[in-house]
């Protein structure tokens, strides 16, 4: 027998944690189903080791400020990029304020984002990008200095070992987080089944058909124990990460048209090492490679799962055909068709260096690794490090009208002309800003209740609708509340001494 539901949301992960926790609270009448292939939710793309944990906020990462051939650069990105974030910081702190979620030091810490840079060229860039950012709101505070010994105490692990006459330069902004999204996923689903919210688990969505009355019917396989009863759907959210993709297909929506997808498996060097983790409190980006995409900037990383802080370094990119870690080998062949192949060719013709650094990746050596991290990390020793494989990541390519063919970085939205099925492709920032993308959802599929539904959207999430940057006071008072609510006050201290306390135990 089949049965019809509101909301179907394929993949349990983040995203479609966030819009069913948002929807659950608007419309609390609404049936709400979960799809997800693996045993548990939130361990795909969210798991705490299949992603970096940065809450992305353009604080440390020069992608969001690009250099124009002219020398020039642009905020209005890394503003964008705060702004979105800023959404996520105090829908969270809504839900710890109303039980939603438990204590909030469970998925969230305060850790410093930083940007260190070597070379006069380099020097030069991040000076002119502080210059550029340190007066906008969201970015009070962004500190800056060329000195060896100031940057030695924001982060003591990048400068023993460097020569005294290579020009350096970092920039430190203590607002900065590091998210656990595997456990925030599971808190959000947990609260949602304890509403009455059904979490299918176990269970693969292989199928995505329109029904004549504009409904869908799914077709899930349950991979142990019986399949649930046949599905239709009012509302279908695809958020199904890198199997996204054929899923979007497979409903035969236009929007979806046009759209491929290119496999990146990232790795990380990781160590548990209590000594080198007590040395290191920040999440610490570089500049970028010539031809890397910005997924891979360079970056060392505090990372903190279960309690337990950890150091990553990475990531360094690889191939494989799947697009989910946990995927087929021929999720990348399946995909290709008629109308994304032409794209496809001229988007990687025009990227001929991106294709360049993912080979040279792809066949570097323990060594070289190790050598990268300790351009970073000059005395960073083998043995203390480990290589770990992260998540896997689809850098999304669509049509253009004027090249045939380009590289889509960031997140893209899909969504069908009439507002019942949503999807997500693409990479970063995406779970730092999951909810700006359900607010963007929302804005296209559900035009009709967002009049009614606006309240409650600006009680859970008080800067929607406005931006928080045209208001300095506004911005403080967002950035004080969220940080007070969510525990992040004075939390970088508290974790440094805990990690050099636990080091200089015997």
């Amino acid at each position: 027998m089949t049965k019809t539901i509101d909301v179907a949301l394929i993949g349990g992960g983040i995203m479609s944690a966030t819009l069913g926790a948002l929807l659950h609270r608007l419309e609390p009448s609404w049936t709400i189903e979960v799809f997800e292939r693996l045993p548990r939710v939130g361990e795909e793309s969210s798991n705490p080791w299949n992603n970096a944990g940065t809450g992305h906020a353009a604080l440390c990462e020069l992608n969001y400020t690009p250099e124009a051939p002219d020398g020039s650069m642009s905020s209005a990105k890394a503003i964008d990029i705060n702004e979105q974030f800023q959404l996520s910081r105090q829908l969270w702190a809504s839900f710890v304020e109303d039980g939603t979620l438990p204590d909030p030091r469970s998925f969230i810490s305060a850790t410093p984002h930083m940007t260190f840079v070597w070379g006069e060229q380099n020097v030069d860039y991040l000076r002119r990008r502080w210059e550029l950012l340190k007066d906008e709101p969201l970015f009070a505070g962004l500190e800056y200095s060329e000195d060896a010994e100031v940057i030695r105490s924001w982060a003591p692990t990048l400068i023993p070992g460097r020569k005294k006459s290579q020009p350096i330069a970092a920039t430190r902004s203590t607002d900065g987080t590091d998210v656990d999204f595997g456990a925030l996923t599971r808190m959000l689903f947990g609260r949602l089944q304890d509403d009455g919210v059904i979490v299918h688990t176990d269970t693969t969505v292989s199928g995505l058909k329109r029904l004549s009355d504009g409904t869908w019917r799914l077709k899930a396989r349950r991979e142990v124990g019986m399949t649930p009863a046949e599905v239709q759907a009012r509302f279908v959210f695809v958020g199904a990460g890198g199997g996204a993709l054929k899923l979007l297909q497979q409903s035969r929506i236009p929007e979806a048209k046009g759209f491929a997808g290119f496999p990146i498996t990232g790795a990380f060097l990781r160590t548990d090492n209590p000594e080198v983790v007590a040395r290191h409190n920040a999440k610490v980006y570089g500049k970028a490679s010539v031809g890397a995409p910005p997924m891979s900037v360079p970056h060392l990383d505090t990372r903190v799962v279960d309690g337990e802080a950890s150091l990553l370094f990475g990531p360094y990119a690889g191939f494989s055909p799947k697009y989910l870690k946990t995927g087929s080998y021929t999720d990348m062949f399946e995909t290709i068709k008629a109308h994304n192949l032409m794209p496809m060719i001229r988007a990687g013709l025009a990227n001929l260096p991106l294709v360049g650094y993912l080979g040279g990746q792809v066949f570097a050596s323990r060594a070289q690794r190790l050598d990268a991290l300790r351009e970073f990390m000059p005395d960073a020793r083998d043995e203390d490090w480990r290589l770990i494989t992260a998540g896997q990541r689809v850098q999304v390519m669509k049509k253009d009208p004027e090249k045939g063919g380009v590289l889509q970085f960031g997140t893209e939205v899909v969504t069908g002309a009439d507002g019942t099925i949503a999807g997500l492709l693409g990479a970063s920032p995406g779970a730092s800003t999951a909810v700006h993308i359900m607010l963007t959802i929302f804005e296209r599929c559900f035009p009709e209740h967002m009049p009614r539904w606006r309240d409650t959207i600006r009680e859970l999430i008080p800067s929607y609708g406005s931006k928080l940057n045209a208001d300095p006071a506004a911005a403080r008072e967002s950035i004080a509340r969220t940080a007070r609510v969510l525990r992040l006050v004075d939390e970088p201290e508290r974790q440094f001494e805990a990690a050099a306390s636990a080091a200089a135990t015997p």
